[in-house]
């Protein structure tokens, strides 16, 4: 089935985890910089000072996305200006934007300023470093760190096993990007990255903050994303998790309140374990067809429907374990035939 595309919100989620996840982020993408600042020193947020910056712009809403105030090992007081771009396409006057929101926050405060930028559009070859002008001995030159986000495809095993939130936040980014237009593929990255969330061993606030960008950057269409949220409830309640999101919530409830009228006609008890039965089985279901998808490409039609044939948790509960470690849909399939004929 395909479902409409709907547009991805990168913005937001990378505004807020900046301001929730400053001294990470600086570790993560800039330990250079991150090594010489003082952190047992507090840092300040500029939201005010960043604000008078853009203002009587000629750039329009195009303002850096954050502004930090630290204090170096040495004592100096340094201004970190940070510029995220996600822009589908190279945009010409990043560099003169970067330049002068540089200029104008030494100029306005007398303040020594850096500016870093992380690229997170999808054009490779985009990587904007400077921004110059030269005439007869005359140069003017500003060179700015930059971190591309698509370098970060061919580490893909070294994201995994980070705990630093920005790791799953580019995992989030990448995969978002990669899935224009293929809702469905977009799901199972989504399910793939809350569920590594919930078993990577982060404190609860972590988990509560990533999971709310990871749901806002990576968006669904609706029938999609409520498939989703019962997923993950399921998943929760199985492994007795607490709830991280109102939603859940809401979606667990109007389960409960399905369950109650089913109960209304076989009795009340009786209809709630149908109601809890049947969702652990099509749970297990999706998580074995989804596995392989994600492993080994295309899922054969005969594979998908003998799968959904499966009527036992303990089995399918079993099949999805080996579903990790088969080299191959074929050997696949020799487990599966070897169920179902049993």
């Amino acid at each position: 089935m395909e479902y409409e595309s709907v547009k991805a919100d990168y913005d937001a989620p990378w505004k807020e985890a900046l301001t929730l996840y400053f001294e990470p982020f600086l570790s993560f993408f800039f330990p250079d910089i991150h090594s010489q600042i003082d952190w047992s020193q507090p840092y300040q947020s500029l939201d005010k000072e960043l604000l008078e910056l853009g203002r009587d712009s000629d750039t329009g809403t195009q303002f850096p996305d954050k502004l930090f105030e630290v204090k170096l090992i040495t004592g100096t007081i340094l201004w970190i200006l940070i510029h995220v771009e996600v822009q589908s396409q190279s945009v010409i006057d990043f560099p003169k934007r970067i330049y002068r929101y540089n200029y104008r926050a030494f100029d306005k405060y007398d303040k020594p300023v850096v500016s870093l930028a992380i690229l997170g559009d999808d054009n490779p070859t985009w990587r904007p470093t400077e921004y110059a002008y030269i005439l007869d001995g005359y140069e003017l030159k500003l060179k700015f760190p930059i971190v591309k986000l698509l370098d970060y495809q061919t580490r893909w095993e070294e994201l995994e096993s980070e705990q630093n939130p920005f790791a799953l936040m580019v995992m989030a980014h990448l995969k978002t990007q990669a899935t224009k237009g293929k809702m469905d593929e977009r799901k199972q990255w989504k399910w793939i990255l809350i569920r590594s969330l919930l078993e990577g061993g982060y404190r609860r606030e972590e988990v509560e903050n990533l999971f709310r960008f990871i749901d806002r950057m990576m968006t669904l269409p609706k029938q999609l994303e409520q498939q989703l949220r019962t997923q993950l409830i399921t998943y929760r309640e199985e492994r007795q998790m607490p709830f991280i999101s109102p939603m859940e919530e809401l979606i667990r409830e109007e389960a409960m309140e399905q369950g109650l009228e089913q109960g209304l006609e076989q009795g009340l008890e009786r209809g709630l374990e149908q109601g809890l039965e049947q969702g652990t089985l099509r749970n297990q279901r999706e998580n074995i067809l989804e596995l392989l998808q994600v492993r080994f490409g295309e899922v054969p039609p005969s594979v998908v429907e003998a799968v959904n044939r499966l009527e036992e948790i303990p089995t399918l509960k079993q099949l999805l374990r080996q579903t990790i470690s088969v080299g191959s849909i074929a050997e696949f399939e020799q487990l599966l035939n070897s169920r179902t004929n049993s």
